[in-house]
């Protein structure tokens, strides 16, 4: 249970138990529950876009955006915005790359990409209340934090909290709550197709940038999150 709190505290802003006192160990482990943190998330902005929408389409998909970016605090889009940075700048030299990641300082780059992101997640979200398939989004970000506990297992770039969650996240946890989630996916047999997505996000890593850190792991689920939005859109419009 204490891993499980300690997962909602990391990846969310939702009120828990605080739990200050806790070593390594107990905050590796929480990685295993990060599929489960990611449907309480999908709950919440469904919840969000289902309220929203009783009114209009475009309310909804605010209100769902709204939630979905207050909810986790703005930790992925912060991992999004200094990709960007880091890819605009780096011009393919790795060293370069890792310097921009770091800097704190937020340039173009990273602000465009932010503004797209928040663009296509209101677009599609509008499009999904107009559909009425509101369940399957409970799935989306469960699946994107699927992704990370594969990412994680990446070579890392540096040392950091990236690191710190591939090194206790086993191949049968990942690949239990696959099934899980494919389980699930009946919904929306479409999301199904979701691994192959965090395969090629992986591929991705592996080759363009040869590893991963914690803020390329928070870059795949919103990428993740808004193509698997797509994916459902392109099968219910």
């Amino acid at each position: 249970m204490r891993a499980l709190i300690l997962a909602i505290q990391f990846l969310t802003r939702l009120p828990t138990p605080q739990l200050r006192n806790f070593d390594a160990a107990e905050l590796t482990r929480c990685a295993h529950w990060f599929p489960l943190v990611g449907l309480l998330i999908g709950a919440f902005v469904a919840a969000a876009l289902w309220l929203g929408s009783r009114v209009d389409p475009a309310l909804g998909a605010l209100l769902g955006l709204i939630v979905w970016v207050w909810i986790t605090g703005a930790l992925h889009l912060d991992g999004l915005a200094d990709m960007s940075d880091a890819l605009g700048a780096a011009h393919r030299d790795k060293e370069r790359f890792l310097a921009v990641l770091a800097d704190p300082h937020l340039g173009t780059f990273g602000v465009v990409s932010v503004a797209l992101q928040l663009l296509t997640k209101f677009v599609l979200l509008m499009l999904l209340a107009k559909s009425g398939h509101y369940v399957a989004l409970v799935l989306i970000p469960a699946w994107a934090r699927w992704g990370t506990l594969v990412w994680a297992r990446l070579p890392s770039l540096k040392v950091g909290l990236g690191e710190t969650f591939g090194w206790q996240i086993s191949t049968s946890t990942i690949t239990l709550w696959g099934l899980l989630l494919l389980a699930c996916s009946v919904v929306a047999p479409i999301l199904c197709a979701v691994p192959l997505l965090v395969l090629a996000w992986r591929q991705f890593l592996l080759q363009r940038i040869g590893g991963m850190t914690g803020d390329l792991l928070g870059a795949g689920v919103e990428i993740l999150e808004s193509a698997a939005l797509l994916l459902l859109m392109l099968v219910l419009v």
